[in-house]
């Protein structure tokens, strides 16, 4: 079981900017954010394949969040640019053996952390 930490939240302002850390017990495939908004099922935002090299978004906010490994696939960030209200939603990072934005195929989640954006 990899264990997974995130860190960063908080509140912020429309347009405003937001960092999410998030390191894993040990080496991964792909690790990905998700995140979940009041009312809502589990969205996909972002991954980075260690494998391929590659990272993905959702089309939402994509020009906007930047994923970014750090240490060599068992950390990542997650810049969060121009934010807006319909960003606000408890951020969870997973672990994956597949590249897929898939949360089913994820089989290692952190607790989340919250990210609240006013207008």
């Amino acid at each position: 079981q990899v264990l997974l930490s995130e860190s960063g939240g908080g509140s912020v302002q429309a347009g405003g900017s937001l960092t999410l850390s998030c390191t894993a017990s040990e080496r991964t495939f792909t690790m990905g954010w998700f995140r979940r908004a009041p009312g809502k099922g589990r969205e996909f935002v972002a991954r980075i394949n260690w494998h391929f090299g590659t990272t993905s978004y959702a089309d939402s906010v994509k020009g906007r969040f930047t994923i970014s490994g750090v240490n060599a696939r068992n950390a990542v960030s997650l810049q969060m640019n121009a934010l807006k209200p319909e960003d606000t939603a408890i951020y969870y990072c997973a672990a994956s053996g597949l590249d897929t934005a898939n949360p089913n195929t994820y089989h290692d989640w952190g607790r989340g952390t919250q990210v609240t954006v006013s207008s």
